[in-house]
């Protein structure tokens, strides 16, 4: 049987190449935010009415949180909305 040699290369690296630099950070954006306040009680009202407000972190009436603008939380906010009152904020 013959026997096959194969090449192996060595590779070096070369003097002139530069490492590879590492990605810039990119410029944060203010992201918006929501402040949501409870104006109204949530007694009287449907459970899920009420759970979604926990969700929010509402406790009590005059109870601000701040919230990310996201999809999921203002559809939240429409759900209770004429319980709350909403505000822009930027961070």
């Amino acid at each position: 049987m013959a026997e096959k040699k194969t090449d192996t290369a060595v590779v070096e690296p070369v003097a002139d190449e530069k490492p590879a630099k590492a990605p810039k950070k990119a410029a944060k954006k203010k992201e918006k935010q929501l402040k949501i306040t409870q104006v109204k009680s949530a007694i009287g009202r449907k459970k899920d009415q009420g759970a979604t407000l926990k969700a929010l972190g509402l406790k009590r009436i005059r109870h601000s949180v701040i919230q990310a603008d996201t999809p999921v939380i203002r559809g939240m906010v429409f759900k209770v909305k004429h319980l709350v009152e909403v505000e822009e904020v930027e961070v």
